[in-house]
């Protein structure tokens, strides 16, 4: 496997990548006429937004039914304690 410093250090490079990539796409790229050549390599500016608003979406709910998840499963195990008490 990979070791977990190699891991991190992937990791980092690539939040690093799309941090700067996001960053002209959404911020530097209004400035620049929409005839000008790096406006090619890049998608139009309305996924600028919709793109983080649908990953968060998908973030928030991820949490959620990660959090119901770990709800439910201590419910049961009370359930089931309580069960072996009474039996």
């Amino acid at each position: 496997g990979v070791s977990d410093k190699a891991l991190g250090g992937l990791m980092l490079a690539t939040a690093g990548i799309v941090f700067t990539y996001y960053t002209i796409w959404a911020l530097l790229l209004p400035l620049l006429p929409s005839d000008h050549p790096v406006q090619d390599l890049f998608p139009s500016r309305e996924w600028a937004v919709r793109l983080p608003a649908f990953i968060l979406l998908v973030g928030i709910c991820g949490i959620g039914g990660f959090v119901g998840n770990v709800v439910l499963k201590e419910n049961r195990k009370k359930a089931q304690k309580r069960a072996s008490k009474s039996a």
